[in-house]
Parts: C-alpha cells; structure tokens; sequence
C-alpha cells in the first residue's frame, strides 16, 4: 500500500494541527495503522497507533492526553489530532501500515512490524 501524509506545519507552542495520511492500493482496513516520529538528532520513535477495527490504540507516555489517533476506512485515511503542542513534538512524523498477521487484533508500537511508510510530514513547534 502507498501512503501520502500532510498537514504539517509551522504552529505555537500551545496550539493544535491534525496530521492526515491517505492510502492508495490495497484493501485499506486489512491494516493496522500507525504514527512515528524523528526529531532532530534522535531516534525514530512510535507516537500512536490504531488497530484494524480502531477498537484499540496506543500512544507513547509523551503524547498521551494530547494527541488522537483515528481512522476512517471510507476515505481510506488515519488521522492524528494533535493538540496542546509542545516545543519537544517538533520531528518529521511519518505514517506507516503494518499488515502482520500478529497483530491482526491489536497494534504494534515496533516499526519493525510497519512494512509500508508515508513520506513523512514536517511539524514544527515554535516557543
């Protein structure tokens, strides 16, 4: 499956954005859908991740209360709300499909399990 992410920008500290990612190929629900992010001069780490049936999802400890992960299986698209920004979220955040049978009732927060990624989608977070 192809991704495509937008909707990143330049925003204040404090305020929101909701990053967008749209497939294009195969069936869009057979995949468990997560967000990652690499700030500067770190590692790439998982922000948030939703199940096939969006009945379960997870978020890393730094985003959890602030940001939204969802999924509309019509538009073929995940969607990751993203609010009381803070300097720190500034990273390319990219979006990534896994398919892995393992995880074919839950959600992975290893990238290893991600077999296609968006391009990612640049958030910067001014103080």
């Amino acid at each position: 499956v192809q991704l495509q992410a937008s909707g990143g920008e330049l925003v204040q500290a404090g305020g929101s954005l909701r990053l967008s990612c749209t497939a294009f190929g195969r069936t869009f629900r057979s995949y468990a859908l997560g967000w990652f992010r690499r700030a500067p001069g770190k590692d790439r780490e998982s922000v948030a991740a939703i199940s096939r049936s969006a009945g379960i999802t997870y978020y890393a400890d730094s985003v959890k209360g602030r940001f939204t992960i969802s999924r509309d299986n019509a538009k073929n698209t995940v969607y990751l709300q993203m609010n009381s920004l803070k300097p720190e979220d500034t990273a390319v955040y990219y979006c990534a499909a896994d398919s892995s049978p393992s995880t074919y009732y839950g959600v992975s927060s290893s990238s290893d399990d991600y077999d296609s990624w968006g391009q990612g989608t640049l958030v910067t977070v001014s103080s």
